[in-house]
């Protein structure tokens, strides 16, 4: 599990950076550097397709950010969250969902995934990640993805505060094909 937190954060720090490109430079963080940055390889519909090499392993992923985030109690101050499929050709590792909560889940409380309404998923919780608990059942959520309009994440934080977040899974199709092609 930790490896994998691990990995997650690397790729997370990635993703923010990338999306950071489309902040002015004058309010990105002075210290950032580019070159080290995952690179955007096309935005299609709300799914951006990135490639970067941290430690000289290629790892590309397709990104989201929800297009909906409603707490319980409401107003409650987070993280951003994203949404994303990796792949790290030199682990093995193709099409891994995993999500980015923005703040501490509680303990022995699982997330769920649905896709429109019907395809269902238990995402197990670490920190503020999350990812698919029965490895066997992500090709199938990543399939429902494919097909799907709409991605729903329930979480619970460690102060108990319920969160729905909703992704779009526009594009997400053209971005997992560019990832495909990028990362062999």
């Amino acid at each position: 599990m930790t490896r994998r937190f691990l990995l997650r954060t690397t790729i997370a720090i990635l993703a923010a950076s990338a999306c950071a490109t489309a902040i002015p430079a004058s309010a990105q963080d002075k210290k950032s550097d580019p070159g080290k940055k995952a690179t955007l390889l096309g935005q299609f519909g709300d799914w951006g397709a990135y490639k970067a090499s941290p430690d000289g392993k290629t790892v590309c992923f397709a990104l989201s950010k929800p297009t909906s985030a409603v707490t319980d109690p409401p107003g409650r101050n987070r993280d951003p969250a994203y949404a994303f499929v990796s792949t790290r050709p030199a682990e093995n590792v193709k099409n891994e969902v995993s999500i980015i909560v923005g703040y501490p889940q509680k303990d022995g409380v699982d997330a769920s995934a649905i896709i429109d309404g019907t395809a269902k998923f238990v995402m197990y919780t670490e920190k503020d990640g999350a990812w698919v608990k029965n490895a066997a059942e992500e090709s199938q959520m990543v399939d429902a993805m494919r097909k799907g309009s709409q991605l729903v994440i329930q979480s619970v934080s460690t102060h108990d505060t319920k969160t729905t977040d909703t992704y779009s899974l526009k594009g997400i199709s053209a971005a997992l094909d560019k990832v495909a092609a990028e990362c062999k």
